[in-house]
């Protein structure tokens, strides 16, 4: 009952959070709470009636009603109804006689005020916070104080009461218990592996679709082991045939987001009341915020990049340095949204990432996690007489194209990209480069460069750290912690060029010992 009367409570205070009365306006309670439905949210709750805690539909809001009443006491409201409750429960505000009960829709609690206020509610997960903001250059406020405490009732419950005839036990006495939710979208090994190891067998996991029925690798995690999986069938494939319409950068980044608040709305639908904590990918946090589903939880975040603000601010850096990007102005959003996103990692119980630079952000709360390196020994290494040099990303400037291009012009070599050229057509003229749309760009790679100023999952990097192939990567990578990354501060064109002359010296002095080994063999063979 516990866990359905934080439900109710996180219910209601979406219809009071924000609301504005105006001067001398009578506020109600169920005027603007309406009757407490299965169909708006509520669930089976504890409710205090004839003396006994029983199970009932939206029980619970009497916690929601004392706060009102008591904020309007210490706010010197004019207090037009209230009702105390029939008996006393320890640590409840009956104890100071400053409770108000509530029952639809006759026993209301009504007050008014000679200036205008806003109510701001919000559920954590420990308590019900509650403040009357007034919009008035001049408060006298009356605060009525009590020294004294009313006598703690000896309350009954349905759930520890034997008299099974009374009118009021519930036919069924169901018990819930406390599970988590697992709130996922694009498949990360790092986090699939973190999920399995913390998740219980009452735990529920839910996905876009199931990735190895319908054979989409991006959705592949795995779903055994928990209690229920439920897949968001319909978002997905809205997202899909959107992502197909979407040609240029700003349409993908608005259906980006379009997306993850439509998986970020199903998901919450079908969440339970004893769904107590959530773990959550952090493209569905400010929605889930922003929409309360969140509040009188405990949750985590799966963090795949920057926070929002951080990634606009880093971007806006970007678009300074290099004023003649095409690119650099897209992936901007709303102000709100990013509010949202910081209050809800503000509220975080954990962040959960393998990326270092995300990781240096929330020092204090946050699980390192190793990235997935897979090992891929080439089946081939095709030498050649310049060095060969790998941008494993489409031509952008937020993936430092313009510094890679710029330390390049100083080095005879040969550039192969695994993307398109999307800043212009003539971005690599001089240059010797070739586009390789697969995996063959691993049988003859000296290094791989990733110069980027934000970067979320650098795999192909990955790929070449597990290929044995030395990568040089920006700190906005998030590779700092992996065997085979030279990390370099992010925009810095010299420690770019130092790291490339230093590979340049490696390789050749492995080319030199190569061919001394060869040499030697050689002469050994005439023996």
């Amino acid at each position: 009952m516990v866990l359905g009367k934080i439900q109710n409570l996180r219910t209601a205070v979406r219809f009071l959070d924000g609301l504005e009365i105006p001067a001398n306006e009578v506020f109600s309670f169920w005027t603007h709470l309406g009757r407490t439905t299965r169909r708006k949210g509520y669930v089976t709750g504890r409710e205090l009636r004839e003396g006994c805690l029983i199970p009932g539909v939206g029980g619970g809001l009497c916690q929601l009603s004392n706060a009102l009443y008591d904020a309007a006491l210490t706010a010197g409201f004019e207090v037009i109804e209230r009702h105390a409750h029939t008996k006393t429960i320890s640590g409840s505000l009956a104890e100071l006689g400053r409770d108000a009960t509530v029952f639809w829709n006759y026993v209301d609690l009504r007050f008014r005020s000679p200036y205008r206020f806003r109510i701001e509610a919000r559920l954590t997960d420990r308590e019900l916070v509650l403040e009357y903001k007034a919009f008035s250059p001049q408060l006298s406020i009356s605060v009525t104080t009590h020294d004294y405490k009313l006598p703690v009732s000896q309350i009954h419950s349905c759930f520890s009461c034997e008299q099974s005839s009374c009118a009021q036990f519930p036919v069924s006495t169901r018990t819930s218990s406390k599970r988590t939710a697992f709130l996922v979208d694009n498949y990360w090994p790092e986090f699939d592996s973190y999920m399995q190891t913390i998740r219980s067998g009452n735990d529920t996991l839910f996905i876009p679709l199931d990735g190895e029925r319908f054979s989409k690798p991006n959705y592949r995690w795995t779903n055994k082991g928990f209690r229920d999986t439920k897949q968001a069938l319909l978002p997905t494939a809205l997202r899909a045939y959107r992502s197909r319409k979407a040609r240029n950068g700003p349409a993908r980044h608005t259906n980006s987001l379009e997306s993850s608040e439509r998986l970020a709305a199903y998901y919450a639908s079908h969440l339970s009341f004893e769904h107590s904590h959530l773990v959550v990918m952090q493209s569905l946090l400010p929605y889930l915020w922003r929409d309360g589903h969140l509040q009188g939880r405990t949750f985590d975040a799966l963090m795949t990049g920057l926070p929002l603000r951080e990634l606009q601010q880093r971007l806006d850096q970007a678009q300074q340095t290099h004023l003649e990007s095409k690119t650099l102005g897209d992936f901007r959003t709303t102000t709100s949204l990013l509010d949202y996103e910081y209050q809800a990692l503000q509220h975080a119980r954990q962040l959960i990432t393998p990326h270092t630079e995300v990781a240096s952000l929330y020092q204090d709360k946050t699980v390192l996690l190793e990235w997935f390196v897979r090992s891929e020994p080439r089946v081939k290494h095709t030498k050649r007489d310049r060095l060969a040099v790998v941008f494993p990303s489409a031509t952008l400037g937020r993936k430092g194209a313009y510094e890679l291009r710029t330390v390049l012009k100083v080095f005879p070599g040969d550039l192969t990209l695994t993307g398109p050229v999307l800043e212009s057509r003539d971005f690599w003229q001089g240059f010797s480069v070739t586009t390789c749309n697969d995996d063959s760009w691993l049988d003859f790679a000296d290094v791989v460069v990733l110069p980027s100023w934000v970067e979320s999952a650098p795999r192909k990097a990955l790929q070449a750290v597990g290929a044995g192939i030395p990568v040089i990567a920006s700190s906005a990578c998030g590779l700092e912690q992996v065997v085979g990354v030279k990390s370099i501060p992010t925009g810095d064109v010299d420690a770019l060029r130092l790291a490339i002359e230093e590979t340049v010296r490696a390789t050749s002095q492995r080319s030199e010992s190569e061919n001394r080994n060869l040499e030697l063999s050689i002469d050994d063979s005439q023996f």
